[in-house]
């Protein structure tokens, strides 16, 4: 009564499955380093224009966003103004008001 049935094709079948799961394993590991292979390598890429050390904020005002552009640093303060300044952070070329929406 406690015997299982037998089948004959059932190795076969765990063989093809540990074989499965054998290749979609080795798949994962392999793009997981390929992905940690191309953030490495875009994060230590040539070119790429380091953000300055300082950015001569006007008095009073506090940065909440900062993005860079080609060749401008855009910076978005608390009190509704976007700032456009050359790379060096110190040069202010535009100001920008932002009004609220309503």
């Amino acid at each position: 009564m406690d015997e299982a049935p037998k089948d004959e094709d059932a190795p076969g079948v765990v063989r093809y499955l540990k074989w499965l799961v054998t290749t979609l394993s080795v798949t994962m590991i392999a793009g997981v380093i390929v992905l940690i292979a191309v953030v490495v390598m875009r994060f230590n890429a040539e070119g790429t224009i380091p953000l300055p050390d300082q950015i001569a904020l006007p008095e009073g005002a506090r940065a909440s966003a900062i993005t860079r552009g080609p060749d401008w640093l855009g910076v978005v303060t608390d009190d509704g103004r976007i700032l456009i300044y050359e790379l060096d952070g110190q040069t202010l070329r535009q100001e920008i008001e932002v009004t609220p929406g309503g």
